[in-house]
């Protein structure tokens, strides 16, 4: 949520930032109008309340003389139904405040390149060689289903399309990538672990910016106020959520959680195999960063999802998400990708974004300044990373020409010391 005053003092500013990510700047004209009427309405209200409170006085002196105060008493009823209508305006005048400003998009940092699509996001480094293969490489569903490591159409006959079902080495390579990331993530790069519940409340939900703009896709629960997590993102963030938070910044928290998305109006090649699924794990980092490191802090969160790759020795890029391709809540955005060869592309593994004091101000999360001041944190998060892509990379790169896969290295005591993915003779 942006904060009302840099709205009162730069709406223009506002409306042309929050144009190039293709928001309605008529958004803050609303803002605008809601906020000048409800500051009318508490200037008239008080000046109402105070001319009660100076006659209310009065009428405590004219009882103690004897004096009739019958009709100076039903002008103070009179007078005090119009305060209680003006309240009544208040509240609906603070209702509709509050919903224009959780639908206007966070605005982009200033160093964000300026585009209307991902065809302006800016290259910054690639790592790694993208492997050159003396056969045709295969895909990462004919390797899954030669060597028994998926089954797509028993995940479809339990639940629909959109959904996976590892078995055998490949169940093991999921729960070894999971434990390898945390391990990485608590015991070299100082993040705490959490283990959150898989489903998050409304004002969860609302706090980190998937509510109101991202309900159709997400599940909610029937019956409930609950929503399935879209990414562990949501309840880690509300970790804080309405508290101020005691001791020193930054923190680090990380999670594996299962995420759900209905990916709504998703179709394509996009949606077959593991490329786009419906329920994905997820290793998420999240930040809370005092204001004035926040961007230094973004640059290492990208490093910390850089190792996991590194580590498991796959080719990848990194790309900085222009205006137009930034999520509703992120002020400056790097994607990772990673090559995968049965695609020829690059497939999104990793997004690290910065979202300045924009859900710290809709969840309530503050901190105490140095000079013991509430204000309000910045908070980051970045996949650490997703799996289902990330086992598309690690099938489709390390592919051997006997139709084998070879195992990471960094995976090997993961896996119980397995060094390949056979298929069973």
């Amino acid at each position: 949520m942006l904060d009302i005053h840099r709205i009162r003092e730069d709406a223009d500013g506002i409306r042309k930032r929050v144009a190039t990510k293709g928001a309605d700047s008529a958004l803050v004209d609303t803002v605008e109008t809601c906020d000048a009427e409800r500051r009318a309405l508490l200037t008239e209200v008080e000046q109402f309340k105070s001319e009660r409170n100076r006659v209310s006085k009065e009428i405590g002196g004219l009882k103690r003389e004897g004096k009739d105060t019958s009709e100076i008493q039903a002008q103070m009823r009179e007078l005090g139904e119009k305060i209680g209508g003006l309240d009544s305006r208040v509240r609906e005048v603070e209702v509709a405040l509050n919903d224009a400003l959780l639908v206007i998009p966070n605005t982009p940092h200033d160093s964000a390149p300026v585009g209307a699509d991902e065809s302006a996001n800016r290259p910054v480094r690639e790592h790694g060689t993208i492997p050159a293969f003396d056969f045709e490489p295969k895909t990462h569903m004919e390797l899954g289903e030669s060597l028994d490591l998926l089954d797509m159409p028993r995940a479809a006959r339990m639940t629909g399309a959109g959904f996976a079902l590892f078995t055998g080495a490949g169940a093991r390579l999921q729960r070894a990538l999971i434990n390898f990331m945390l391990d990485m993530h608590v015991a070299e790069h100082g993040y705490r672990e959490v283990w959150p519940p898989a489903v998050c409340n409304s004002a969860s939900m609302t706090g980190t910016g998937q509510l109101p703009k991202m309900v159709e896709d997400m599940y909610g629960v029937a019956g409930t106020d609950l929503w399935l997590i879209p990414t562990a993102e949501v309840p880690v963030t509300n970790y804080y959520r309405e508290e101020i938070i005691q001791g020193a910044l930054p923190i680090y928290l990380t999670a594996y959680t299962p995420c759900f998305r209905k990916e709504a109006g998703a179709s394509g090649k996009d949606t077959r195999g593991l490329i786009r699924l419906h329920q994905f794990d997820k290793v998420e980092m999240v930040k809370f960063v005092e204001p004035e490191t926040s961007y230094d802090e973004l640059e290492s969160l990208v490093a910390n999802a850089e190792d996991v790759l590194q580590r498991l020795e796959l080719p990848y890029r990194i790309i900085e998400l222009c205006t137009g391709d930034l999520s509703f809540a992120a002020a400056k955005c790097y994607d990772i990708e990673l090559w995968a060869p049965g695609q020829n592309a690059w497939l999104e593994v990793s997004s690290c974004s910065n979202f300045e004091d924009f859900q710290a101000r809709r969840a309530g999360i503050r901190y105490r300044t140095a000079e013991g001041k509430t204000s309000f944190v910045h908070t980051l998060n970045g996949s650490g990373v997703a799996l289902p892509r990330l086992v598309v990379a690690i099938l489709e790169n390390y592919q051997q020409a006997d139709g084998s896969v070879a195992v990471p290295a960094a995976l090997v005591p993961y896996m119980n010391g397995m060094t390949r993915l056979e298929a069973a003779g």
